[in-house]
């Protein structure tokens, strides 16, 4: 078993080669409470090629806060992009130099989210009002970065703006400064009206928009987000000469989908790999965790949708949901929720 918590960043020769992880083909949005270490660490157990995503992490806390505990990551989640918030040039430089030295193998900045926490600190999906800021952060970013790929996340526009003509002239910018990788929810963001949920789910989407994009912006590597509920979807849009997507939602809920990731996106020989074998894959996971003072309901509340749809899914997440907080939980109950599974060959 790998120690369990990277404090000072990657071994040197776990670093990926960038020719193996091409730069966000397939990814697993960024999500708050959600996308910590210990959920990437179960999509992990289903692919070896997706890119996976940090919360969002404020520079600010960064700079002034526990980095070891804000940023601390396994190789074994590698490759991992560290999602950061912020509008401060400075604080983002400094945030930048330090997930540098701790081994991410991407830093993005959020120009995309609509909560309230972002919007009175002017930062996330605010930052589309201010595209001479966003310039500024991220030529601070870049110089502070190195060889680490600095990255996007926007939105096609917020509040009254229009998609069409805001969207070229954000990616123009972005573009001038040198980064070459955007991911974009394809949905305007109100920032007055309308509740985080409701930003991700009432706005319109608008792919074409973004597949557009592509064909305006050759030189960028677009990646979309937003409403991509499955795999096929997913490879519908790279066969559109889209050069990424990004899955949020449905990856969290349903994470089995990302089983198939590396044979279908990435063109590995490999089979598929099962909610089964994620879950036993994750047990060795789980006892080291344990050992170390977490708890397994913080575990296994990323791991509830691992059946979706599958017989004796509702049973798997009765057990854990009612069982996993009480003292003494362990693998054993986990193995236990695993036996309510009926195998997907019988339920057929």
């Amino acid at each position: 078993m790998k120690e369990q918590i990277n404090h000072r960043g990657q071994h040197p020769e776990s670093a990926p080669d960038a020719r193996i992880y091409p730069a966000s083909r397939l990814s697993v949005a960024p999500m708050m409470d959600w996308t910590d270490r210990l959920c990437r660490l179960f999509h992990r157990q289903f692919t070896r090629r997706a890119l996976l995503y940090t919360e969002m992490v404020t520079a600010a806390a960064v700079v002034h806060g526990d980095r070891v505990r804000l940023l601390g990551f396994d190789p074994a989640e590698k490759p991992l992009a560290l999602q950061l918030g912020g509008a401060s040039p400075g604080d983002l430089a400094t945030a930048t130099g330090v997930a540098r030295e701790m081994g991410f193998d991407e830093v993005n900045l959020n120009v995309g989210c609509p909560s309230d926490r972002v919007q009175s600190g002017c930062f996330g999906a605010a930052l589309m009002k201010t595209p001479e800021l966003v310039a500024d952060c991220l030529a601070a970013m870049i110089e502070a970065a190195g060889p680490v790929p600095v990255t996007v996340k926007c939105r096609i526009g917020v509040d009254e703006q229009e998609p069409e003509a805001v969207l070229p002239a954000f990616l123009a910018m972005v573009e001038r400064t040198g980064v070459r990788h955007v991911a974009v929810h394809a949905r305007k963001a109100w920032l007055q009206g309308l509740s985080p949920k409701q930003n991700r789910e009432i706005p319109p989407l608008d792919h074409g928009l973004v597949v557009r994009m592509k064909a305006a912006f050759p030189g960028l590597t677009l990646s979309i987000n937003g409403g991509i509920a499955d795999l096929d979807t997913a490879c519908g849009f790279l066969d559109r000469g889209l050069d990424g997507v990004m899955i949020g939602r449905a990856a969290y809920h349903s994470p089995a989908l990302l089983g198939a990731v590396d044979r279908r996106v990435f063109g590995e020989a490999v089979a598929d790999v099962s909610g089964e074998a994620a879950v036993l894959a994750m047990l060795p996971w789980i006892e080291a965790e344990l050992s170390r003072g977490t708890s397994l309901h913080a575990i296994v509340r990323h791991m509830l949708g691992a059946f979706q749809g599958r017989p004796g899914a509702r049973a798997w997440r009765r057990l854990l949901s009612e069982e996993a907080h009480r003292p003494g939980a362990g693998p054993d109950l986990v193995e236990r929720a695993l036996a309510r599974i009926q195998p997907e060959a019988e339920a057929a």
